[in-house]
């Protein structure tokens, strides 16, 4: 499936730096939906380019964490989970203490740090990340759930910087229909870029890497 947006298409997306050191990227997104399964592309595919880490969050268990460990996507000392709990979203935006304090844990650890994904799941899709705890947020939501979801909107949704609707290959199989997501979510989303992806089908996530790359490069240009 060709991307949605041309390269050119995100220096206007680009969203401007919140804070010092490496760049921080929300990745949230209802349970299910891909987040875990993105960041790990996003980490193979990038970890080449960029001195990279994550942070994960789930609520009793370092399930994430372990997922990313077990596939190699980075070196262990560049993986740091978070238990937060109670529900993950109380923790990229309520209360972003632990987050904060693993991010400065990756710092520390590594002088070089260009670039950090916190990967945390919530509450549906009114999960979303403080901008006191990253720079740009990216939601994933999946065809699974239906074409209606874009539409049902939702802080994730409407607001994040990036959207993006994950396994699009499954859309014959659950009767969504691409092009009523694609309408729906530039409805509610105005000018904020959606990205339609499969990870079966591009399993480097090409279309959200190159997003990443270009707000790395606004920032180092700023």
């Amino acid at each position: 499936m060709p991307p949605d947006h041309d390269l050119d298409d995100y220096v206007d997306a680009a969203v401007p730096h919140r804070h010092g050191g490496p760049l921080r990227v929300g990745l949230g997104g209802p349970v299910g939906s891909g987040k875990t399964a993105l960041a790990a592309a996003l980490c193979r595919t990038l970890g080449a380019e960029y001195d990279l880490a994550v942070v994960t969050n789930d609520i009793y268990t370092t399930e994430d964490a372990d997922f990313l460990r077990r596939n190699a996507v980075l070196p262990d000392d560049r993986i740091e989970a978070v238990q937060t709990g109670c529900c993950p979203h109380t923790a990229i935006r309520d209360d972003i203490t632990a987050n904060l304090d693993a991010v400065e844990l990756l710092e520390d650890r590594h002088p070089g740090l260009e670039l950090v994904f916190v990967e945390s799941g919530g509450d549906n899709l009114t999960a979303s990340f403080s901008y006191g705890l990253v720079d740009v947020q990216v939601f994933v939501v999946d065809v699974a759930g239906g074409d209606k979801v874009p539409r049902k909107g939702g802080p994730g949704v409407t607001a994040s910087d990036l959207l993006v609707v994950n396994k699009t290959d499954l859309a014959p199989l659950v009767g969504a229909d691409l092009d009523v997501m694609r309408r729906d979510s530039a409805t509610v989303r105005g000018d904020r870029p959606t990205l339609l992806i499969s990870l079966r089908e591009d399993p480097t996530a090409a279309a959200v890497a190159d997003w990443v790359r270009e707000q790395v490069r606004v920032r180092v240009v700023a």
